[in-house]
């Protein structure tokens, strides 16, 4: 796919799936999950204030940095890490090719 680029899930058992996602529409990493059929909850659809589109970011280039508040739902995620983002923030841009993301539980 031209204007496109791949961000990759990785497993539990280190396997590492690719997703092409195209750079052109202006979606975030979140909706290129669900609409890969990817478990993940998206709760509020992208709005920064549910969190359960929690993804950790094992691999990746520059990112922006997060908003207020997704810093702040971040802080409150008992199970989040320095690399945890949430995919609803991440926009699909060239930069992100190669990314490589973890999805994590809510628990």
């Amino acid at each position: 796919m031209e204007d496109a680029i791949t961000i990759y899930v990785e497993k539990e058992n280190g396997e590492r799936l690719p997703v092409e996602a195209p750079t052109d529409m202006g979606l975030s990493v979140m909706e290129i999950l669900k609409a890969s059929e990817y478990d993940i909850p998206a709760i509020c659809g992208g709005m920064a204030i549910c969190a359960t589109c929690h993804v950790e970011v094992l691999e990746s280039g520059e990112l922006p940095e997060p908003s207020d508040d997704e810093a702040f739902m971040l802080e409150s995620l008992p199970h989040a890490t320095a690399a945890s983002r949430l995919s609803c923030q991440l926009r699909i841009a060239p930069a992100l090719d190669g990314l490589v993301v973890r999805l994590k539980p809510e628990a």
